[in-house]
């Protein structure tokens, strides 16, 4: 257990997939402009540091954001995949999957508070929306922990054990049910967090790996890494409605912060596309990119959309707008989780 509360807390080609109108361009713009009108309404400043997890090298890096530069890398742990801001919004957990542990780290500046043990295999990790619930995904030892997160310290629950290589995790926004993708048994697992009890297992195309919830609760968009999709599931009825055709390696998810856009990285193709969540169509691809596009962050005012790139060692900054990518920035092996505070809303 540990305390919730104790610590502080290159350029890219566009391809208008089916459209070759100035009007497409324009388009991006005004998603851009909007989310940038969101963020100036909220009076936000812009973010500092960006954090990046080398899982490969145990490392975490730390980039100035105005300068382009890696200012610091320090030890973590081994294999830090993913990360999570905790309940505080001041402090970041740090996933450390072979380590058995987690690290927390100030979310302005990235640098390290404490390091928590006995967190069991955590490969990926998530608080459920009203903060009450904390769920482990442990994508080696084929197991998902739930621990109760609303007191001083969190408690472990239950420890179920599911199909081969748990995931990615999602929440239903009533903070009732936990979605996990199981990666190497192409199934959707359903967690009621009430009683820690499996609800359902369905099957999914190949390999998920990213999962995100539509607003409203309508669908799991499921990204099929061992394909070249993104899978659309109507959860409470358990069936595909359909698969949108994004790339080889569709994997994972961020949303544009306008509550209608996302973006998902297909790893094998290099390359990102922009979705629609309620036409479920895809708007654009970003070609040309580092191999291996992973993890994804915007920054507040809806500028950038900061990029890890897991094959290449390497970290790029798209320009929304031209969805173009700028720069790169070398940084450890492996690089995957990315964060910076403040940035754009997770809807």
């Amino acid at each position: 257990m540990f305390s919730l509360f104790g610590a502080s807390s290159l350029n890219a080609e566009v391809l208008n997939h089916g459209v070759s109108k100035p009007s497409e361009f324009s388009y991006v713009n005004n998603i851009q402009a909007k989310v940038s009108g969101m963020a100036t309404d909220a009076g936000m400043t812009s973010p500092k540091t960006a954090i990046v997890l080398n899982s490969g090298a145990a490392s975490i890096s730390l980039i100035d954001m105005e300068t382009r530069k890696v200012k610091k890398t320090y030890s973590v742990g081994k294999e830090p995949h993913h990360l999570m801001l905790m309940p505080d919004k001041k402090s970041l957990l740090v996933a450390n999957a072979a380590g058995n542990n987690v690290v927390i780290v100030d979310a302005l500046s990235g640098e390290m508070i404490k390091k928590v043990s006995n967190i069991i295999d955590p490969y990926q990790i998530g608080y459920s929306p009203d903060k009450k619930w904390f769920v482990v995904a442990g994508n080696r030892l084929n197991r998902l922990d739930i621990y109760a997160a609303d007191r001083q310290e969190l408690q472990l629950l239950k420890t179920l054990k599911l199909s081969e290589t748990p995931s990615h995790i999602a929440f239903s926004s009533d903070s009732k049910v936990a979605f996990l993708t199981l990666q190497d048994s192409d199934e959707l697992a359903a967690i009621d967090l009430t009683t820690q009890t499996l609800l359902w297992k369905m099957p999914t195309g190949k390999t998920p790996a990213g999962i995100w919830m539509t607003p409203g609760d309508k669908y799991l968009l499921v990204g099929l890494t061992g394909s070249d999709a993104v899978q659309v599931i109507d959860w409470r009825l358990k069936k595909e409605i359909k698969q949108i055709k994004t790339g080889r390696g569709a994997h994972n998810f961020r949303p544009l912060g306008d509550q209608r856009h996302v973006f998902v990285t297909n790893r094998v193709d290099s390359t990102i596309s922009l979705l629609d969540m309620q036409t479920l169509e895809k708007i654009n691809d970003i070609k040309g990119l580092p191999s291996g596009p992973d993890c994804m962050d915007i920054t507040p005012d809806g500028k950038e959309l900061w990029v890890t790139f897991r094959f290449s060692k390497k970290v790029g900054v798209i320009n929304i707008a031209s969805l173009k990518l700028e720069t790169i920035i070398p940084v450890g092996k492996s690089p995957h989780g990315v964060f910076f505070s403040p940035n754009a809303g997770w809807e």
